[in-house]
């Protein structure tokens, strides 16, 4: 058992992830950063759970947290984020959409001290598979919490949001589902912390592919942004 406490955690959520799993492993593992990944299988039925399992065999560094159901992102980010010993923790989705290789800008502002809280934005980075109105609801679901929140960011939604643990710890997060997204966002800013963001690399997937964000995830996000302005 590893007993120092590594820089980094980096929780993956995991769903029927089996034939992108090796591959955004080996990527996470060859980023030169002090850390470890928490993955948590959300009840998948493709053997995501067994390539988990073999993988952590090999590497003490991967903790395997299994769902006995599906419970949905946010809940996957709850469990890992209990079990997280870095220092700074890192969502990770278990695609190949975003590329670990930007950890290393992610962290920089966190390490130097000029933030708390980094976002890797999509749309100020180089960026091909997204969809024109995938891309429109991102930045109408940013747009508004710019308005609802008095600030200044271009990517609400992205994955990479990276921040100091006890930060992410102290938000109590809620959400079972993608709602996660803005209730991390929401509550970072009415905590009074400032978002930087650096631009990070996305190869979106195709809807052949699976798990674009849907129309009625939108409206969510929406009530989400607005239940953290007013009753937070």
């Amino acid at each position: 058992m590893i007993q120092e406490r590594p820089l980094l955690s980096v929780i993956m959520p995991c769903y029927n992830e089996a034939a992108t799993l090796p591959s955004i492993l080996a990527k996470v593992w060859e980023i030169n950063i002090d850390k470890e990944i928490v993955a948590v299988d959300d009840y998948s039925s493709d053997g995501t759970l067994d390539v988990l399992r073999a993988e952590a065999a090999r590497n003490p560094r991967l903790t395997v947290i299994s769902h006995p159901e599906n419970r949905g992102k946010g809940a996957a980010v709850r469990s890992g984020l209990a079990h997280a010993r870095g220092t700074i923790t890192i969502i990770q989705d278990a695609d190949l959409e975003y590329d670990p290789e930007d950890y290393y800008e992610l962290v920089k502002p966190i390490l130097t001290g000029r933030v708390d809280v980094v976002y890797g934005s999509r749309f100020m980075g180089s960026h091909t598979g997204m969809y024109f109105w995938n891309a429109i609801g991102n930045k109408a679901l940013t747009f508004l919490t710019n308005f609802l929140f008095n600030c200044w960011i271009s990517d609400m939604e992205t994955c990479y949001k990276v921040m100091r643990t006890e930060i992410i710890r102290s938000l109590n997060l809620e959400s079972n589902d993608f709602r996660l997204e803005p209730e991390i966002t929401a509550k970072v800013l009415r905590h009074g912390h400032r978002i930087y963001e650096v631009p990070v690399s996305y190869l979106g997937r195709t809807y052949e592919e699976g798990k674009k964000m849907k129309p009625s995830q939108g409206f969510y996000a929406i009530l989400a942004l607005f239940k953290y302005r007013l009753w937070l």
